[in-house]
């Protein structure tokens, strides 16, 4: 009997129970679905009221800048291949040559396809399962908070990308969220954690990292 590397219930075999890695599949199976559905929150609403007496309306920026983080190639399809390239190496699959083609829609499609057809050798022989599963539960919950926000404070506040450099000198970008009743976040990555004092720092690098992508 071993402990479910994500709720910590008893496990009959491998890393993560049967409830957790079920879970994780309807996670992994949604994202495409979540990526669609985050389509009609791209574009801010306008501020202000419209009333006798009300003050003026400005002009919303042209994008919403968390909606489009996540349906950029940095967001939710980045995290799905970052995690397929990953699995692909633990388990000696050829590594694919070149870039990923198509649409990002189509790449976000292939990459959790592939994903859940992983999943068996993942819930039962992979140590990082649980560090998998929690990125994904995050990055979907980051959706959820925009389209569905009536449980948005239970979810936590969404800080954007984590800016930490890997070993490799490249960013992190997984998914950083504050929860609730916490003065700090924390990585589910990368496990760097980013008190309040570094926020206007993390925007920073958070924005050099987007116009990098941009001329990428």
């Amino acid at each position: 009997m071993t402990t479910c590397l994500l709720c910590e219930r008893p496990s009959e075999d491998g890393y993560l129970c049967l409830l957790c890695t079920k879970d994780l599949r309807v996670r992994l199976e949604s994202l495409p679905g979540l990526y669609a559905g985050l389509l009609p929150f791209l574009t801010p609403a306008a501020t202000g009221g419209q009333g006798r007496g009300s003050k003026p309306v400005y002009a919303p920026l042209p994008v919403a800048e968390d909606v489009l983080d996540l349906r950029g190639p940095g967001g939710l399809v980045g995290v799905a291949e970052r995690w397929l390239v990953i699995v692909r190496e633990e388990r000696g699959v050829a590594k694919q040559d070149g870039h990923p083609m198509g649409t990002i829609e189509g790449r976000l499609h292939c990459a959790t396809h592939a994903l859940v057809g992983h999943l068996p050798w993942v819930a039962v022989s992979w140590p990082d399962a649980g560090v998998f599963a929690e990125d994904i539960r995050a990055v979907t919950e980051s959706v959820r908070s925009i389209v569905d926000p009536r449980e948005a404070v239970e979810r936590g506040t969404r800080l954007g990308s984590c800016a930490a450099l890997l070993g490799d000198g490249t960013s992190c970008g997984a998914v950083l969220r504050l929860m609730p009743d916490e003065k700090a976040a924390r990585c589910l990555w990368c496990a760097t954690i980013w008190p309040p004092c570094t926020w206007l720092q993390l925007k920073a690098w958070q924005d050099e990292d987007t116009k990098v992508r941009d001329v990428a």
